[in-house]
């Protein structure tokens, strides 16, 4: 098992100078934002633009990897594929297909994205159109040797009332996915918040995660009391819950402890990337460091050499 972070949390980095630093700080991979290129907020990073990506491309970012010791643990693109604006969801389809031919072209390494959902439509609905869909996705990458991973974060904030955005969010769709060709990327900050216990869902589905985003959560229990778990009415924030916030590895609520136990037991061997969205460790690249710094600080005891 190896140790990495994700680089959107930096989108003001060029990707030569975030992997000097990642080998400064002890990181040993990097999952590489890989949206088009401009997008630098809401999350979003153009650490590695796919559009046009070529072998000369790929060589340059093998040799700056190789420069500083790193490996690619993933190229990560996360929006809606199923966005109920049909010009837009093909825009996605369209770098969703430009980012796993980069990662052929990079090792296959794997290729991080969401299901998401059109808010129209039931979940019922919504899966028979994922199937028909995201199939052309499946088949493209499968044909080319590159994983596609589905994070399984709710994101409530795309839909009206507050209900899963991206259907990813429990076991019972992650069996869905699994039986539509894609693998899990393992976040288990995102469970509390739908209600499931992230060690107990983790346990039977180690085999089918590809990869792990290492994150915490901080909950606030009198808050969650007075507005349940779909949150507040009334908030400055969509994306915000009020009774819990994403907090660095260490600074949370979540025992990565036994997590990391999990994973060692049911045979996982890929990297466990930071994924920073503390709010405390914000507002500047300096802060967002520190905190990336204190989550691999945080985990390092609990990634081993094994003989």
């Amino acid at each position: 098992m190896r140790l990495g972070m994700l680089t959107s949390a930096l989108p003001g980095l060029p990707l030569e100078e975030l992997a000097r630093w990642a080998e400064t700080a002890g990181f040993e991979a990097l999952e590489v934002a890989a949206w088009p290129a401009g997008a630098t907020v809401g999350g979003a990073a153009d650490h590695l633009d796919p559009v046009g990506f070529g072998p000369g491309d790929a060589e340059r970012v093998r040799a700056l990897f190789g420069r500083h010791g790193l490996t690619l643990s993933a190229l990560t693109y996360y929006e809606n594929p199923l966005h109920p604006d049909p010009v837009r969801r093909a825009e996605v389809h369209r770098h969703l297909e430009a980012c796993i031919d980069a990662a052929q072209l990079l090792g296959v390494a794997p290729v991080g994205m969401f299901v998401g959902r059109d808010p129209a439509r039931t979940v019922g609905e919504n899966l028979l159109l994922a199937e028909e869909a995201l199939t052309p996705l499946v088949e493209r990458a499968g044909e080319l040797g590159v994983p596609l991973m589905v994070e399984n974060c709710p994101k409530p904030d795309w839909h009206p009332d507050r209900l899963p955005g991206n259907l990813a969010y429990s076991p019972e769709l992650w069996e869905w996915m699994f039986d539509l060709g894609l693998d899990l990327n393992f976040d288990p900050s995102h469970l509390p918040g739908v209600g499931i216990d992230p060690v107990a869902a983790l346990r039977p589905y180690v085999d089918r995660v590809r990869h792990v985003q290492a994150n915490d959560v901080e909950v606030f229990p009198e808050l969650r009391d007075r507005v349940g778990y779909l949150g507040p009415v009334h908030r400055a924030d969509p994306a915000d819950a009020e009774w819990w916030r994403y907090r660095a590895v260490g600074l949370g609520g979540l025992d990565w402890r036994r997590l990391v136990d999990v994973l060692y037991e049911g045979g996982f061997d890929g990297v466990v990337s930071v994924e920073h969205e503390d709010p405390v460790w914000a507002g500047t690249s300096q802060r967002v460091q520190a905190g990336l710094g204190l989550a691999q600080r945080a985990l390092r005891p609990l990634i081993v050499e094994e003989a």
